[in-house]
């Protein structure tokens, strides 16, 4: 009898298990960098640059037109020629050009500079075409039957072009 007091005196109770696996766990205590180990001081951090006055940004005038009937590659090939032109010479360009796509740049350009005009209180002929991209529109599939009973597809692809219009810096 006398070893079973002993063992049961030896034995801990498993509250205190728990309590030595929890420290057991935790996480060891910080330590202290060889910096600062070694009476060194930390760098200090450069003070900020003073901000100059903002610039007065220019404004620029946007429209766009989503869904047009044109193929984007088409489309591109006359963004790419207006692209950086000042106003009138982009009108200008795009009324001869034989390309069908001209006609739907032409009427973007118009619209943006009416909305230069109307709600910006800005004079159009000083404009310049700061921006134009063309962007890939959903694709309309369409089949057309060929011989043996087979079907071609046929893509009519749209685009979605935007036009961004700013005061020319010359004018």
């Amino acid at each position: 009898m006398a070893e079973e007091k002993k063992k049961r005196a030896t034995k801990k109770p498993a509250a205190e298990k728990a309590g030595e696996k929890a420290e057991a766990n935790r996480a060891p205590a910080k330590k202290r960098s060889p910096r600062k180990a070694a009476g060194k001081k930390a760098p200090e951090k450069k003070a900020a640059p003073k901000k100059e006055a903002p610039r007065p940004v220019p404004i620029v005038v946007r429209a766009s037109s989503r869904y047009v009937r044109v193929a984007p590659r088409k489309a591109r090939l006359v963004a790419d020629q207006v692209r950086g032109l000042h106003i009138e010479k982009a009108r200008a360009l795009l009324e001869f050009s034989p390309r069908s796509a001209a006609n739907d740049i032409r009427k973007l350009i118009e619209s943006a500079a009416s909305n230069a005009e109307n709600n910006h209180d800005l004079v159009a002929d000083e404009m310049r075409v700061a921006e134009i991209t063309v962007d890939e529109g959903p694709t309309l599939r369409r089949y057309r039957p060929r011989a043996l009973g087979r079907a071609t597809p046929i893509n009519k692809r749209t685009s979605h072009i935007a036009v961004a219009l700013s005061p020319d810096e010359e004018a």
